[in-house]
C-alpha cells in the first residue's frame, strides 16, 4: 500500500506562483509513474504533467509555465507553477501508478488539494 499527502496550493494572483507537494509512504517500490491531474469546477479530471523513469510530459496548457520533479530521497513529487491563470483554478491530485505483487495495475491518488487563481 503507498499512501500519499499532498501540501501546498491556496489562492494566489494572476502571474504568481505555488508548489504543490506529495509526500509517499509505505510499499512503494513497484511504483513506475508519477503525475499530478486537476479537476475544474463541473469538468473532468485531466492530467497535467506526468514523469516515468527519465521521461516527462506535459499537458499543451502548462506547458512551459509547470515542472513536475521528484526527490527519491524523501519520496517527495512536486509541482512547480509558475505564471499561474485563472484557468488554472482546480482541485490537484497527485497520482502514483503501480504494479502489485501478483502483477496487476493499481494507482493511489492524494487528497487533492485546492489552487484558487484570482485578483
Amino acid at each position: 500500500q503507498v499512501q500519499l499527502v499532498q501540501s501546498g496550493g491556496g489562492l494566489v494572483q494572476p502571474g504568481g506562483s505555488l508548489r504543490l507537494s506529495c509526500a509517499a509512504s509505505g510499499t512503494i517500490f513497484n511504483i513506475y509513474a508519477m503525475g499530478w491531474y486537476r479537476q475544474g469546477p463541473g469538468k473532468q479530471r485531466d492530467l497535467v504533467a506526468s514523469t516515468s523513469g527519465d521521461d516527462i510530459s506535459y499537458a499543451d496548457s502548462v506547458k512551459d509555465r509547470f515542472t513536475i520533479s521528484r526527490d527519491d530521497a524523501k519520496n517527495t513529487l512536486y509541482l512547480q507553477m509558475n505564471s499561474l491563470k485563472p484557468e488554472d483554478t482546480a482541485v490537484y491530485y497527485c497520482n502514483y501508478k503501480g504494479i502489485t505483487s501478483n502483477y496487476m495495475p493499481i494507482e493511489y491518488w492524494g487528497q487533492g488539494t485546492q489552487v484558487t487563481v484570482s485578483s
